[in-house]
């Protein structure tokens, strides 16, 4: 690996961090603030492509940051999966900062400064959670991953805010000290490693149950991931401006709980070591569990965002599912539906924000007629409705088509059955609100959001469509994941 490798690595973290400074240097000029979130934001996603291009290439840049003690270091190492959910970060992060600076300048919110420095915090950890080379690096940009978006969901500053923050830390911290780290400490007593590797680092180390309990550890631990009774934090922290919903639910947060399972599944465990035990045989009914149940709450929710909010806990327990399937085809849906619901979703919350913003509208009630009315924010709504439901022609189409593949192939039939059911109930809570919003009658004439959302929202619709046509760059790199 040449020293060029190193510097587009290093700058992954250096450009947030510098972002964060420019943020509060100019945080009395919000022109010339915004103009920095968002030169960070491009900065990021062009240091990041450039590290796409090498890893497509067989690179597996590497980058040691320092050493805390024995045994522990800090180290960067990207591989296909850590590469994906990087890009998807980075890509995600230009999208929201030009859909935050309308959102949060049409709702004229409070503490603006605050809200990008944060931003900038998260998808410095997000960055540092992707490109971790070990078990310790992951651990400590979780963390602050944790940390830094605690004032994003406080941010209203009211007493429902403040009371979804303290559930939001004490779940997410309190999971990741209780479960994650003596899970980390364990792995690391057995294994004698805590460095990433194709194949996994625990074959042969423990017996079945030992195994088992140890991923239980790590699924629940990663309560970023929500899977139930681990899951109230989410719609809870629904309390918070839409973009701080987007960047929880599509760029950073849940993402990097799935992220953290699949790399453990991946990596520290081995798929081959995890099938041969039936050590995550387990896992296949909590997560189907977890997808059925939300999808209920989901559907009888009125609130638009907790619809959403319930929409995700199910969703991201497809990704759980299929890494307990512990075959390569459902790792593959696995990671492609990372990608997938990442854009599709926060297209949603994207056309929620512009709906509040234009017109004060959060109850899937009060939607009658709205798609008339917001006809580019509906129809991008529509399309991320669609791809959360698994039709063609949306991103949501390919990871579940794999998924569910992986499951026949595996004659898990409960699997199977988990996959139906539950596209049954997307299309149940997604598409009467489509109905009611082009078949009923409008009440006022068109009204869209600031310029700057629709122009986001818009692409992020339009990527969630071009991600079902043009799949190769997830594709590759999901079908890279098990070679490391």
């Amino acid at each position: 690996m040449g020293l060029g490798d190193s510097v587009w690595l290093a700058l992954a973290l250096i450009i947030p961090a510098v972002t964060l400074l420019a943020i509060l240097l100019l945080g009395r000029r919000p022109n010339l603030r915004e103009a920095a979130t968002l030169s960070g934001a491009i900065l990021l996603f062009i240091t990041v492509a450039q590290l796409l291009v090498d890893v497509l290439a067989g690179a597996r840049p590497e980058l040691h940051l320092a050493s805390v003690a024995p045994g522990l270091t800090l180290a960067l190492r990207i591989d296909p999966l850590g590469m994906l959910f990087g890009v998807v970060a980075a890509t995600l992060w230009v999208a929201n900062s030009v859909y935050s600076i309308g959102y949060m300048r049409g709702n004229d919110e409070p503490r603006q400064t605050m809200f990008y420095a944060c931003f900038a915090i998260a998808i410095f950890s997000t960055m540092g959670l992707a490109f971790a080379g070990n078990l310790f690096t992951l651990f400590v940009f979780y963390e602050i991953l944790s940390l830094s978006t605690y004032p994003l969901v406080t941010h209203k500053q009211n007493p429902a805010a403040m009371k979804a923050g303290r559930v939001y830390l004490i779940t997410l911290i309190g999971a990741s000290m209780i479960l994650l780290l003596p899970a980390i400490i364990w792995t690391g007593l057995v294994a004698g490693t805590l460095d990433f590797k194709a194949g996994g680092i625990l074959d042969g180390k423990l017996g079945p149950v030992a195994l088992s309990i140890l991923l239980a550890m790590f699924v629940f631990g990663a309560a970023k991931a929500a899977v139930m009774p681990l899951h109230r934090w989410l719609p809870a922290a629904m309390v918070a401006p839409t973009p701080v919903s987007a960047l929880l639910h599509a760029v950073a947060v849940v993402k990097a709980g799935v992220f953290t399972i699949l790399k453990v599944v991946v990596s520290i465990f081995g798929i081959e070591t995890l099938s041969k035990t039936g050590s995550a045989d387990w896992l296949v009914y909590v997560a189907g569990f977890t997808i059925i149940a939300a999808s209920v709450v989901a559907l009888r929710a009125d609130d638009l965002k907790r619809r959403l909010a319930y929409s995700t806990i199910g969703q991201l327990s497809y990704i759980v599912m299929a890494a307990a399937l512990v075959s390569p085809l459902a790792v593959l849906g696995a990671a492609l539906h990372i990608a997938a619901h990442a854009i599709s979703k926060i297209t949603l919350f994207f056309a929620a924000g512009s709906i509040y913003t234009a017109e004060h509208v959060t109850k899937v009630s009060q939607m009658n007629g709205i798609g008339r009315r917001m006809p580019w924010t509906m129809a991008a709504f529509a399309i991320g409705a669609l791809s959360m439901i698994g039709l063609p022609p949306t991103a949501g189409f390919l990871g579940k088509w794999f998924m569910l593949g992986a499951a026949s192939s595996a004659a898990n039939w409960f699997a199977v059955g988990v996959i139906v059911v539950s596209t049954v109930l997307n299309a149940a809570y997604f598409l009467p609100i489509l109905t009611a919003a082009y078949l009923k009658p409008a009440n006022g004439p068109v009204k869209e959001a600031p310029l700057a959302m629709v122009v986001a929202l818009s692409a992020t619709a339009l990527g969630t469509v071009m991600l079902f046509f043009f799949p190769e760059v997830p594709f590759r790199l999901a079908s890279a994941i098990l070679g490391g």
